[in-house]
């Protein structure tokens, strides 16, 4: 059996890692301030991104792959939103088999609160992971990344 690469397992290792920190790091801000899971934070932020034009609404296979989850868990979180009142849920017109999922104005509401709740740590859990030799590499593309949106 081959090893993989030292440098290439570092690589992901570091990646992971950086992913993780920032992952706990937004969970703790977006339960505390917003009783909301990272997690729920994404898939509000995906779904208020629909529109109505071509391909604007997401089924619920291309919101799973949206939020990295797979279909079954996209489903049960979908649904613990609905009961929440942050989406709902109806009929594509044109294709009966379809649903789709739209974010509620509480939803809404709840999202453009928690945003800048997200932002700041996002920001702080990028700061901290920095400050690490074998994070700073992957922080700074993180950074380059988000200034050329």
């Amino acid at each position: 059996m081959t090893r993989p690469e030292p440098v290439l397992a570092q690589g992901w290792c570091a990646l992971s890692a950086l992913h993780g920190r920032i992952e706990a790091h937004l969970e703790r801000a977006l339960q505390a301030e917003h009783e909301l899971s990272v997690r729920e934070f994404s898939v509000l932020d995906v779904l208020s991104a629909q529109h109505d034009g071509e391909g604007g609404h997401f089924r619920m296979n291309q919101l799973a792959d949206a939020v990295v989850l797979s279909q079954s868990a996209t489903t049960r979180l979908v649904s613990r939103l609905e009961d929440r009142g942050l989406l709902s849920r109806y009929l594509c017109p044109t294709d009966r088999r379809g649903i789709y999922t739209d974010v509620t104005e509480a939803g809404l509401a709840l999202l453009d609160e928690a945003r800048p709740t997200n932002d700041t740590a996002l920001r702080q859990a990028l700061d901290s992971a920095g400050q690490r030799a074998e994070l700073a590499p992957l922080v700074a593309a993180v950074r380059a990344t988000g200034a050329r949106d």
